[in-house]
């Protein structure tokens, strides 16, 4: 990696790099997450069927922050957020908190957070640690209308506009620990490409997306990241 060749980064993690520390993969080997088919809890449709099971399952999740930390990767990621010059974007599909436990503050959640709780009737978003339980009200208009802050299938992520630019803008784009199977995070690397960007993914397997990149590099990301991250700071 050249580093006088690059000013601008955009970082890409998914739920790869949050399974080191302990959280489970958004979908697994079987097809479900924690237990539980996805269509179940994280469709606009299933939060309708049956707001208790949505409502416990991140309730769960949310509480299972308290037992795991930020791992080595998370911390790399921090570090080159605090000493890196140019811009950085560092843009996850993990609803977690190990970022910003991390430090990381250059950071965006594009599908949503466990920390947070939105109101479906004004669009409100506010800071959640506890149970949330269905028809918890809305300290900004009053509606008993909360629900998870995350981005269901069928929803448009979040900061799209902003992810898109800081990608035209890229000299880097990484991907770290994703399926390469979710869109829109799945076309990033195709953007950047056509922006002119050089490409590189960290994945403990190769990706659905694995052909798309000019580079991919294979492992724990615990490892793979602080690697980058010093050759990056030099």
């Amino acid at each position: 990696m050249v580093r006088q060749d690059i000013q601008n980064i955009v970082i890409l993690t998914g739920a790869g790099i949050s399974a080191e520390s302990g959280l489970a993969t958004f979908r697994g080997p079987d097809g479900l997450w924690e237990g539980h088919r996805v269509e179940d809890v994280c469709t606009p449709e299933a939060l309708a069927r049956n707001p208790a099971l949505v409502h416990r399952f991140y309730d769960e999740r949310r509480a299972k922050l308290a037992e795991v930390a930020p791992n080595p990767a998370h911390e790399a990621l921090a570090a080159l957020d605090r000493a890196w010059p140019g811009d950085l974007l560092i843009v996850t599909q993990n609803v977690d908190d190990l970022h910003e436990r991390a430090g990381a503050a250059r950071l965006l959640h594009m599908h949503g957070e466990l920390k947070s709780a939105l109101c479906a009737a004004c669009g409100k978003a506010v800071g959640w640690a506890d149970p949330l339980p269905p028809g918890s009200a809305c300290a900004g208009c009053g509606a008993p209308s909360l629900r998870p802050d995350i981005v269901f299938f069928g929803e448009m992520p979040y900061d799209m506009e902003r992810i898109e630019d800081a990608l035209a803008q890229a000299d880097l784009f990484v991907s770290i620990g994703t399926s390469g199977a979710v869109y829109p995070a799945a076309g990033f690397v195709q953007m950047a490409r056509h922006y002119g960007a050089r490409t590189l993914e960290l994945n403990l397997d190769p990706s659905a997306g694995s052909s798309y990149f000019e580079e991919s590099r294979l492992g724990p990301a615990s490892e793979l990241v602080p690697e980058l991250v010093r050759d990056l700071l030099g």
